[in-house]
């Protein structure tokens, strides 16, 4: 599938659910660092300490997901409501998608200087889509 040729507001969405996705994906690492060490439920979060780095390092991208993503499903909403149609807002959307993926592997393989930069991208993806939503509507 094509997503250039696909309607702007499908891109949106799709997006949206892409973002959502991406979420989960450090937290398989987690779930996989926990059973080596040993998984306790009855203190789940006990455990991190206990998680090899990368684990802990995929932790952290777990939970900076969720933020980054309320932000990104806002604004794509806010362009998928007000009809933004262009090639910019679609490129934004699809590449934050891109960055937050990168985002994680980044974070996970202890590389700060990229996981940053797939930040800032992806942070500047959710205000263009805002930008553009709101200029939309003026």
């Amino acid at each position: 599938m094509n997503l250039s040729q696909l309607p702007a507001s499908t891109v949106f969405l799709y997006c949206i659910v892409a973002a959502a996705i991406l979420i989960y994906l450090p937290f398989l690492l987690v779930g996989y660092a926990r059973v080596q060490v040993g998984y306790d439920i009855a203190a789940p979060r006990a455990m991190f300490d206990k998680l090899p780095p990368y684990a802990q390092r995929a932790t952290w991208a777990h939970q900076n997901s969720f933020e980054a993503f309320m932000i990104f499903a806002a604004a794509a909403l806010m362009a998928y409501v007000t009809g933004v149609n262009s090639n910019l807002a679609v490129s934004a959307a699809i590449a934050f998608v891109i960055a937050r993926f990168l985002y994680s592997v980044f974070y996970v393989t202890n590389i700060p200087i990229a996981r940053s930069l797939m930040f800032a991208v992806g942070s500047l993806c959710s205000g263009t889509l805002f930008v553009l939503s709101l200029l939309q509507n003026h």
